[in-house]
């Protein structure tokens, strides 16, 4: 009996393990895969759960095109353990609404048949009137989400692998700057996604400095012999706080202080700015004074010009500066334009 209970947690493992098509996993890296969790077959065995077993009742193909094998299911093929219950459908909706404006349409659709199964359970449900969910369900992102990048579904599936199981990659990739092709060898360390574009982080050739790529210029990627590099000292965390995504003008954090419109401060109530921020009255007014310790970056700085008329910044000073200065640049502009016609 204990031999069978192995044996069934084997298969469950390897039906969790295989990727859906065009996703590939190799047969030595599933052997690995098995042996961190415990189950200690040998390269034989495996392909006889795979070949023999699985393939019987279940949509598993291999790609014989080169050794080691690649296996995979069909790209429709989903198993669903355990089954979905209605918050969780409603859930994964609402993540679906929200990660459409922010994701490649790609990497959104490597969750599709979650997403199906969610619309599914939810269509079904004609009794309690939820079958009428999709006219009652709404995620929309803050502020103005440009569309995103689109991205090869090939790419995205051969970056991804390379970043989880440490690979370096063959990469062509269009420069924004040089405005051409270059041909790299790329050794990733993370990936960020942020507003509509995502990000590789990694190292190029034999330098240890990182760079970012985004996935969408990525002309053509393919793993590569070359060795794996990690960088030393890389965090991802350190590298996001010390300013990569948010153009830092300086390592230290500033104190902002502003008044802000009754409607802002509201906003600032429910939604803070940052954990440790204070919102008192002002005396004789309806607007309230924020106080907060804040990254000195030019994205706070933008979204302080984006609240316009809402908000008064008293400090730091060189921000109060900067936004008197770009009013009147569009002041200027407006008037210009105005006596031109």
């Amino acid at each position: 009996m204990s031999e069978i209970r192995d044996t069934l947690f084997r298969y469950l493992t390897l039906l969790q393990l295989i990727p859906r098509s065009p996703g590939r996993i190799s047969t030595p890296v599933l052997l690995e895969k098995l042996h961190e969790r415990g189950f200690q077959i040998d390269t034989r065995s495996l392909q006889r759960d795979l070949r023999d077993k699985l393939a019987l009742h279940f949509p598993l193909g291999c790609d014989d095109s080169q050794r080691p094998y690649r296996w995979y299911f069909d790209r429709h093929f989903h198993c669903t353990l355990p089954a979905l219950d209605v918050p969780s459908a409603l859930t994964l909706v609402l993540a679906e609404e929200y990660l459409k404006g922010l994701l490649p349409p790609v990497v959104v659709g490597q969750l599709t048949p979650q997403f199906r199964d969610a619309r599914q359970l939810l269509d079904d449900l004609e009794a309690n009137g939820l079958s009428q969910w999709a006219r009652r369900v709404r995620a929309i992102p803050n502020g103005k989400a440009l569309l995103p990048a689109p991205l090869a579904a090939t790419t995205w599936q051969t970056v991804a692998q390379a970043l989880l199981e440490q690979r370096a990659l063959d990469v062509t990739y269009l420069s924004r700057s040089a405005e051409e092709e270059k041909r790299f060898t790329l050794h990733p360390q993370g990936l960020v996604s942020r507003h509509s574009v995502t990000y590789l982080m990694a190292t190029v050739n034999d330098y240890t400095d990182i760079r970012q790529f985004a996935l969408h210029r990525i002309e053509e990627a393919t793993l590569s012999e070359a060795t794996w590099q990690e960088a030393p000292d890389f965090d991802l965390d350190d590298y996001i706080r010390a300013g990569a995504f948010g153009y830092r003008q300086s390592p230290e954090d500033v104190t902002l202080v502003a008044n802000v419109a009754p409607q802002l401060a509201w906003l600032l109530t429910e939604t803070r700015l940052v954990e440790d921020q204070t919102i008192t009255p002002l005396p004789d007014s309806d607007w309230q004074r924020l106080t907060a310790k804040v990254p000195d970056d030019q994205q706070t700085l933008w979204w302080l010009m984006g609240l316009g008329a809402n908000v008064d910044v008293l400090k730091p000073q060189a921000w109060r500066d900067d936004i008197r200065a770009h009013a009147e640049k569009i002041l200027s502009r407006v008037c210009s334009e105005s006596v031109g016609t």
